[in-house]
């Protein structure tokens, strides 16, 4: 497990109210190589997106933890699990999640001058050229297109050079030609950066790019997930 940039160990996750206990995740393990694309997929309702928020630290388990890059992140309070993050984690979602009162540009510079980073306008305009934005830099999102916004979101994820980069259904908002060229985008980026990259997603076209893939079916693991603990 040395070689491990993750590491999930006998994660539970179960939400209680008045009707009783429900179980979302049930002794989820597995590990992920550095450079390693994986893909957890499974129906809607799975528990797939529960479980990548808890591989972020912005969920908790019920029982069980995960270590990134060797660092127990229950461990360690939320203000260290949110220091770590922005160290070491990238995030792209289906909604995009951009700030809507910032240009292109001001969002990418955000986790830059976040982290301290005198150099934060010319690397985030050195992405945005990157990922084929450099005419809309100074542009908010709500005049750009869906293709457009999700590779402004792609650009504040790797301009940090992250470890890992946590996918969340990227392209579930975007038309299918638009869904294409954007996952192109994704993958030519980790490539480059040799970034550990966890794709969850309902599409198993896209699923069967990354290196292997894990099963979420009511919240177990379906396949063998290897790399095993």
């Amino acid at each position: 497990m040395s070689d491990s940039i993750i590491a999930v160990e006998h994660v539970f996750k179960a939400v209680s109210d008045s009707t009783g206990t429900l179980e979302i995740l049930s002794d989820i393990n597995f590990a992920l190589k550095r450079q390693e694309t994986v893909s957890i997929v499974g129906a809607s309702g799975s528990g797939k997106s529960t479980l990548l928020s808890i591989m972020a630290g912005l969920d908790t388990p019920t029982s069980g933890t995960v270590r990134l890059a060797g660092q127990d992140l229950f461990a360690i309070d939320e203000d260290a699990r949110a220091a770590m993050r922005a160290r070491q984690v990238g995030f792209v979602f289906q909604s995009f999640q951009l700030l809507g009162n910032l240009t292109a540009l001001e969002n990418v510079m955000l986790p830059l001058e976040l982290d301290g980073r005198k150099d934060a306008r010319k690397a985030a305009t050195a992405m945005l050229e990157r990922v084929g934005l450099s005419q809309r830099l100074h542009a908010y999102p709500k005049v750009l297109s869906g293709g457009e916004q999700q590779r402004v979101a792609l650009a504040r994820a790797f301009v940090v050079h992250p470890a890992v980069l946590l996918a969340d259904e990227p392209t579930g908002s975007l038309d299918f030609a638009t869904g294409e060229k954007i996952m192109e985008l994704m993958f030519d980026l980790n490539r480059e950066q040799g970034t550990t990259l966890v794709l969850v997603t309902h599409d198993r076209a896209i699923a069967s790019r990354c290196n292997r893939s894990i099963t979420i079916e009511a919240g177990r693991v379906l396949e063998p997930a290897a790399a095993e603990l």
